[in-house]
């Protein structure tokens, strides 16, 4: 075998290429199979659960760093130490639990040994290892499915974009039987309140890892095309570097703001409507679902925007209004404004539209709602990161990318709280 002083892919990797093949060449079958699962050999330091009494293993890192690799490992060990025989599996949904965690490239399956590898039954949310050991799988959409169930640990992902808070609460209140509870978290970076908590916890280890420390394991285009794009702007150094930005001098909202008035609890509403901003080009088409409360304040409902041709947003629009029984759709004309109405007719002829010029910047379009923010007329139902994000590092007149989020979110609070604060063009 290998020595155990060296036992590492990264010593391995320094070899001449002739004594790699006279190591590999040595190696029993038996011995070539534990090597392919053994995580201590594949993995990097940071890959590796920390030492000491810890209950939150906080993994802050960027894209491509190996998150989902690291926590699905993570499981692996809790379950083949015999420590630990109930765990939890929670991503933003269900599909991502799915897709990511459970299904992924670097998922647990994906990681699994023939000798351990886990009875997976989707209808039933479950993971089943050989030894008895379960993990149950859910979606922090549904924060009320984790009150009531007990657990000995979890692997929780992207919890930075969960929408609910309420999730992650009634995580942290779930895990608590065993010998050593204990929680590891991977996620990207935002500066969000629970966010902010689980770094405060005296009894978090933070690890921070950027794209970069896997660049051996990505494919080289991906640097090339992708990483080198976002190289020194804002968004680069969140998703690449993994920083945890605090709001940007100059936006016209910040998260404080915005968390004043967060809600999870709405009234009666008296109209809901669907906010479009679509793409000019080949980028996202930003679709918010808004609402008119009894108590005439506004509440965000869905952040829906999409990347993707005009068919496809067109349809995720359709879809949001049937979801939220929408009363009527709000787009921007400015950009094709007929073939915006077309294109949606296309999908599904019946639903009423109501196109907006934009006769003004949009600065002095954001501002009104911009006070109705600070008044806390308006409440976001839930945590919406991607769009929050934007509403708090965009600055006017900086020559940023048009904000598609936050432009959808102004045209729908404009109709709901403002009236018909620009030109109609088109009402059907």
């Amino acid at each position: 075998m290998i020595e155990e002083a060296k036992y590492s892919v990264n010593w391995f990797r320094t070899l001449p290429a002739a004594q790699q093949q006279n190591i590999l060449l040595a190696l029993t079958n038996e011995e070539l199979t534990f090597l392919q699962y053994d995580w201590r050999f594949w993995a990097r330091e940071k890959q590796l659960a920390p030492a000491g009494d810890w209950f939150i293993w906080a993994i802050e890192a960027g894209r491509g760093f190996g998150k989902t690799r690291t926590g699905a490992e993570w499981v692996r060990d809790c379950i083949t130490s015999g420590l630990y025989g109930r765990l939890a599996l929670v991503a933003p949904t269900a599909a991502d639990v799915r897709d990511t965690m459970v299904e992924g490239h670097s998922g647990i399956l994906s990681c699994s040994p023939p000798d351990m590898y886990p009875s997976y039954k989707p209808s039933k949310r479950s993971l089943t290892w050989p030894n008895g050991a379960k993990a149950l799988l859910y979606s922090a959409d549904e924060p009320d499915r984790l009150r009531g169930p007990n657990f000995e640990a979890a692997w929780v992902d992207e919890v930075a974009a969960w929408r609910h808070p309420l999730a992650w609460d009634m995580l942290l209140l779930g895990v608590r039987i065993g010998n050593r509870p204990r929680i590891c978290a991977t996620y990207t970076p935002k500066a969000l309140p629970h966010i902010i908590a689980i770094r405060k916890r005296k009894d978090t280890v933070l690890v921070k890892g950027t794209t970069y420390e896997n660049e051996a394991n990505l494919a080289p285009d991906f640097f090339r095309q992708i990483v080198s794009q976002y190289e020194g702007t804002r968004l680069g150094r969140q998703e690449i570097y993994a920083e945890l930005l605090e709001d940007v001098e100059g936006a016209l909202w910040s998260q404080k703001m915005i968390d004043a008035s967060r809600v999870t609890r709405t009234p009666s509403f008296l109209r809901v409507v669907v906010g479009v901003d679509p793409a000019s080009g080949p980028g996202e088409t930003g679709i918010v679902v808004a609402a008119l409360g009894n108590d005439v304040h506004g509440y965000v409902l869905e952040d829906a925007t999409i990347h993707g041709s005009p068919d496809v947003w067109a349809k995720a629009v359709v879809t949001a209004y049937n979801k939220f029984m929408a009363d009527r759709i709000i787009y921007e004309t400015n950009q094709g404004g007929l073939m915006v109405a077309h294109t949606i007719r296309t999908v599904d002829e019946n639903v009423p539209l109501k196109g907006v010029n934009a006769s003004r910047n949009k600065q002095a379009r954001a501002e009104p709602i911009v006070a109705l923010y600070e008044q806390k007329r308006i409440h976001h139902v839930g945590m919406f990161g991607d769009m929050e994000s934007q509403m708090c590092t965009w600055v006017p007149n900086e020559g940023m990318p048009s904000p598609d989020r936050l432009d959808a979110m102004v045209w729908a609070f404009t109709e709901l709280l403002l009236g018909e604060a620009e030109p109609v063009v088109q009402l059907w």
